[in-house]
């Protein structure tokens, strides 16, 4: 028996806007949480790994322990971070020296993730 992953959490200030957010860059479709906890899902169109977003008051600290990795559909990474800067998320540096093979960027309440440069 093994375990497999089922969803991402992630803690935000924010609910709508980062679902909003989050929906946009990924193409989920939201839904609220059912037991009214102010929460929200994200589902992807093919059945994969869905997104949890869940309120907090808690203040981000430093950089993630963990993040995502994206793909850009089509391959064409110039246009996909063109178009998630556009969409609210910011560049960040956490170290890397530039010959990476991934773009670092945050989203708009700062949480790291990447944009792989292939996969």
């Amino acid at each position: 028996m093994t375990s497999r992953f089922a969803q991402w959490t992630l803690d935000v200030h924010d609910v709508p806007r980062l679902a909003a957010f989050w929906s946009a860059v990924l193409g989920y479709r939201i839904e609220p949480d059912d037991d009214d906890g102010g929460g929200v899902h994200l589902y992807p169109p093919d059945g994969g790994l869905s997104v949890w977003l869940q309120p907090t008051g808690a203040e981000k600290a430093g950089k993630n322990r963990d993040h995502p990795d994206l793909v850009a559909d089509g391959g064409d990474v110039e246009a996909e971070t063109a178009r998630l800067l556009a969409l609210g998320a910011r560049r960040v540096d956490v170290g890397q020296t530039g010959d990476e093979g991934f773009t670092v960027l945050a989203d708009p309440e700062g949480n790291e993730f990447c944009l792989l440069h292939r996969r």
